[in-house]
Formats: C-alpha cells, structure tokens, sequence
C-alpha cells in the first residue's frame, strides 16, 4: 500500500511540512535580519571612523596627500584609504593607503554621492566578488572626497556560516520529524483500525465485544459513541428476536386452535349445540388474530414512521363522554361501575382519533384485569400546561417490579387473562409519544390509574357540544355513572 495513502503517512507528512514551513520562515527571518546587522554595524563604524580621520590636525595649505594618507589616516581607519581628486566627470585616486593601483575604485558610486551630496555618505558595494562596506565624505564644494572601504568578507563569512548551521539543523528536524511523526501517526491510526475494526463488526451484527477506547480526545469520543451504538443495536436486535419469538407464539396458538376445531367440526358425530359452541370459539380466535395482525401493522408502522398524527384542538371530556356511553354496556355486562368525572375544561392539543384509540384501550384493560364488582372512573381534568384523562380501577393493582415493564412488548403479567397480545400499552405510549404527551401509571395494592397528559391549546375554545353534558348541566363538574 502507498505509504502516502495510509493515515500515518499523511500524519507524517504533514508533521513534516509544519517542520519544514517553520524553518523556512526561522531561515528567511533570521540569515538575512544577521547578515543586515552585520554590515549597518560595519558602516557605522566607518561612519564614526571617517568623521575622526577627517578631523585629524594637519598643516595650513597641506593638502590630503599619500604621505597624509598613510602616516595619518590609515593607522586610525583601520580600513583601506583613498583620496580622490575631481576631475571634469571623473572622480580620480590620487592617495591610496593600499598603494599598487587605484583602478578598482576609481568613480567609487558612494565616493560619487558623497561629492554630490557634499556630506557623509555610506553604503555597500560589490568590486568583483566581493561585497564592501564604504564611507565617504568630501572636504570642500570640489573635493577632495575621502573614502574609506572595508571587506565584508569575514563578516559574510560568519552569515554563511549562520546559514549552513541553519540547513543543517533543518534537516536534522525534518529527519527527526519524519521518524517521530510516522511512529506516533502509526501510534493513532491503529486507534483508527481498531475503531474500523469494531464498525466491521457491528455491521456484520457482532455485539458482544465492546469498543474501548478510554483517551479523552476525539477518537475516544468516537470510541464512546460507537459503544453506545453497540449497545442500542445490540438491544434492537435483542428487542427484535423476541419480537420475531413473541408475535410467531402469539400468531400460532390462535391458529392451532381454529385448525384444531376445524378438525373437529369436519366430524359428523357433533350436535348442534357443540358445533355452535365450536363456531363461537373459532370466531373468538379469529378476533384475537385480526387484533394481532393489527396490532402488529400498528407497530411497524410506528417503528417505520410512518403514523401521522394532527395537532387539532378538541374537547377531551367529549372523549371521556363517548368512552363511557361505548363502554357502559360491557361494564353492566361484567358487573362494574363505570363512572366518568369531568373538571376543568381547557382543550386538548393533539389528534382526537388516535386519544380515542389510547382511551379505549385503558378502559378496555381496566374491564379485563379488574375483577366484577370493582370501580372505574373516567377523570378529565386540565390546566394551563397539560390536560389529562385518567383511567382509574380499584383491581388488585400492578406488581412495582412489573411496572417499569407494563409499557414493554409482549409484555404481560404473570397470571392475567391470556386475551390481549400484549402490545397495546406499547402502541398507545408510542403514539402519545408522537403527540407530544405521555402516558403515567400509578399503582399500588387496591388501585391502579394510567393518566393521560396531553399539551393544551391556550389560544383556543372547546366545542360547544362538549362544553355541556348529556342532560344539558355544565360539564366543568359532574359525575356519570353507569
């Protein structure tokens, strides 16, 4: 594999470019800011120099000659002295304290400007290959201009020196940033295969390895999500295993039932009061699997999202109105007071079908787990923040350890009537979920209420028709019984 393509390499590689991009600037910053202090250190000394060479007593009438040159000016310079005279365009030595010929800086640029400017001028200059430091002042409107030049050869000498040191030292750093930086980006990046690692196996639908990763930084982060993601996927795929187990119990033993009395109505011997009975049974399972069926069709939906539910402004004791007049004759039937109790009346946010649905299966639960002779009321009550139907019993109430489980799928207590699938408090919490409300149990021995806690419509008004009971009194409190 292309090192450059592997994570480590990249990492290298750009550790790399940061060491390099850094030593570029130290070298742009720091060769050309010494080798500039260098030479304005040199000129200012020559500066100095040439006001005090220039200062030196000499004779009336004496003129800046050769003899001047080298007994007087040169031993204080320290530098190289010339004296020019000047010449119509010409600026021509005629002293020089290097003796030999003059040629090399005969109309010398900072000799010509010091003429012109008639001050001190300084400056730098290349003569062949070599570069020089330069002052020069003139004595009088016509000369003679005295120049005094010194070699910046040592002191460009130390510069590359500098330089060198610079480049070496550079790449000394690049090497050890190539080497350090690939180990600890090799280091890192099997962090990185571990955590692709993990994702191969969460994909391929292995949960049961953690993914640990205890580093505080981001790939550890990423560790910790990706766990929290086993874990929720580990549980889905519990959660559906047990759906796949639970809805195929469910499905079958209605059907080996209608297929066992099928079997028994084929035969000839059965009387009629036994087929009929037969027949009322098979109609009894047949029931419990369309429940089932729908139920389930409830259930994916909901898990697929694709249950739409309104937000319509309605009056929830018109609900609790029509739960009783449904429910009334069961209730008779199996020997229970259904009683409906109506306060406050501030209207329900939310959709009146699918709180319809939720209210009928509270009230249907509480006729099948309550034993006859019990009571159940209706409450709807409300207030600025929520409004809430109550489904009340006075049953034997639900088991504390059972309670956190009551809203599970398939979830049923141990002794109950067999006769729902045990998905109806699931679908009602998920669907009030949708609504943005909730449902609430509260449960002890003797009694049991699950509350129904909708969002209200502050801005709005209740219908008329609900504002009023059946007999026409005002619904903000009053007690049916049934």
């Amino acid at each position: 594999m292309n090192p450059l393509r592997t994570v480590g390499g990249r990492l290298a590689l750009a550790l790399l470019l940061v060491v390099a991009g850094a030593l570029a600037i130290v070298y742009v910053v720091v060769v050309p800011s010494y080798e500039r202090s260098l030479v304005n250190s040199r000129l200012a000394d020559l500066d100095h120099t040439l006001h005090s060479v220039m200062e030196i007593p000499r004779a009336p009438g004496s003129s800046l000659n050769q003899a001047w040159v080298e007994d007087d000016a040169a031993p204080l310079a320290n530098a190289r002295v010339v004296v020019f005279h000047y010449l119509p365009n010409l600026l021509e030595p005629v002293a020089d304290s290097n003796g030999g010929s003059s040629r090399d800086v005969q109309n010398d640029p900072v000799a010509v400007r010091a003429l012109t400017h008639r001050g001190t001028v300084r400056g730098q200059v290349e003569r062949g290959e070599e570069s020089y430091a330069e002052a020069a002042a003139a004595a009088g409107p016509e000369g003679p201009v005295v120049l005094l030049s010194s070699s910046l050869h040592n002191d460009l000498q130390s510069v590359g020196i500098v330089q060198r040191r610079v480049i070496v030292a550079g790449a000394l750093a690049a090497v050890f940033a190539i080497v350090l930086g690939y180990g600890l980006a090799t280091l890192f990046a099997r962090r990185i295969r571990r955590l692709e690692a993990a994702a191969e196996r969460i994909a391929g639908g292995r949960f049961d390895e953690p993914v640990v990763d205890d580093a505080p930084d981001e790939l550890g982060q990423l560790a910790r999500a990706f766990e929290r993601m086993r874990l929720q996927l580990a549980s889905l795929d519990r959660a559906r295993r047990d759906f796949i187990a639970n809805a195929s119990h469910e499905l079958r033993t209605p059907l080996f039932s209608v297929g066992g009395f099928l079997e028994l109505l084929a035969s000839e011997e059965l009387d009629e009061e036994t087929r009929a009975e037969f027949v009322n049974e098979i109609r009894e399972q047949v029931s419990r699997l369309q429940k089932l069926a729908t139920d389930l069709l409830d259930l994916s939906r909901l898990d697929a999202g694709r249950v739409a539910v309104a937000r319509e402004s309605f009056d929830l004791s018109a609900v609790g109105e029509l739960l009783t007049t449904e429910f009334g004759p069961r209730a008779a039937a199996t020997d229970h007071r259904l009683e409906l109790e109506l306060r406050n009346n501030t209207p329900a946010l939310a959709d009146e079908e699918r709180v319809l649905q939720v209210g009928r299966l509270l009230v249907d639960n509480a006729l099948v787990h309550t034993p006859p002779g019990t009571r159940i009321s209706l409450v709807v009550d409300s207030d600025n923040s929520a409004a809430r139907l109550s489904v009340s019993d006075d049953g034997p109430g639900i088991p504390a350890d059972a309670q956190a489980h009551v809203f599970d799928r398939f979830f049923r207590l141990d002794g109950t009537v067999a006769a729902g699938s045990g998905l109806g408090l699931a679908i009602a919490r998920e669907l009030v979920g949708l609504m943005n409300g909730r449902i609430e149990l509260g449960s002890r021995a003797g009694a049991t209420t699950f509350t129904l806690v909708l969002p209200v419509d502050a801005f709005g008004s209740a219908p008329e028709a609900g504002m009023r009971g059946l007999d026409g009194a005002p619904a903000s409190r009053r007690i049916a019984q049934v």
